[in-house]
């Protein structure tokens, strides 16, 4: 168990390291990624108003088998929404993980959907 608070504890701490240099504004919002056991889920967040602009996830949708293939089709589905609100260009949060995997198939989805990082 101290294992797994160790490993906790790490990623609080990359995360906070990220969130400390990304921030989102108006003309840039903020792409932040949320990988869970089962789910993907992303949000694209204007923090100078502390709004959320667009958001998707896995939960409850046919988006695939493996968890790379939920997060394809949900940087998809993100780059969609976020081109029906006239967004183009934005910052990209990984939220303390590694871009590698999940998190990069998500973000070469968006990108091929038409987003900007």
């Amino acid at each position: 168990m101290n294992n797994l608070k160790s490993k906790q504890n790490r990623l609080v701490l990359r995360k906070k390291r990220v969130r400390a240099t990304v921030t989102g504004t108006t003309e840039r919002p903020r792409l932040s990624v949320s990988i869970t056991n089962l789910h993907v889920s992303a949000q694209i967040i204007d923090d100078s108003k502390h709004t959320t602009l667009v958001a998707s996830t896995s939960v409850g949708k046919k988006a695939g088998d493996s968890l790379s293939a939920k997060a394809e089709w949900v940087g998809a589905d993100i780059a969609k929404k976020a081109k029906a609100k006239k967004i183009t260009t934005i910052v990209f949060d990984r939220n303390g993980r590694q871009y590698h995997g999940r998190v990069k198939a998500l973000a070469e989805a968006a990108r091929a959907g038409g987003l900007v990082f």
